[in-house]
């Protein structure tokens, strides 16, 4: 008998490493991937309710329009299903000056890439713009 031919017991051993060590590596790719997406939404969202904020803001425009133009911004940038999960309402707050700020705030939950983890990572996003004075 050669001695090629007796089975010794790490025979096979290198496919179970290989097995393992790509789930690691997929499950961390994963992760960063949702990472990724997460620091999208937001900056998205935050963008978006800067801009409802400045709309809400004009002299001509009532302050609470700026938080559906922030749906509507939200809807075109990412998709419909996310703009429906955000909370965007829009008001008028006294700045410490006692200048009129609009300010529209937005509240949800970014959506999972994977579906068992459900919405996990929530949104808080501020706008705020200056109010003009009416003419």
């Amino acid at each position: 008998m050669r001695a090629s031919d007796r089975r010794t017991p790490e025979r096979g051993s290198a496919v179970v490493e290989f097995v393992l060590v790509s789930a690691l590596v997929v499950g961390l790719l994963l992760a960063v991937l949702q990472l990724a997406v997460y620091v999208h939404v937001r900056n998205v969202i935050a963008a978006s309710a800067q801009e409802g904020a400045r709309y809400g803001a004009n002299a001509d425009i009532d302050s609470t329009a700026g938080g559906e133009r922030t749906r509507v911004l939200v809807t075109n940038a990412l998709s419909a299903d996310t703009a429906d999960a955000l909370d965007c309402t829009a008001g008028e707050e006294a700045g410490q000056s006692g200048a009129i700020l609009v300010v529209v705030r937005c509240t949800g939950a970014v959506p999972s890439l994977f579906a068992p983890l459900g919405d996990f990572l929530r949104i808080d996003a501020t706008g705020r713009a200056l109010k003009e004075g009416r003419s």
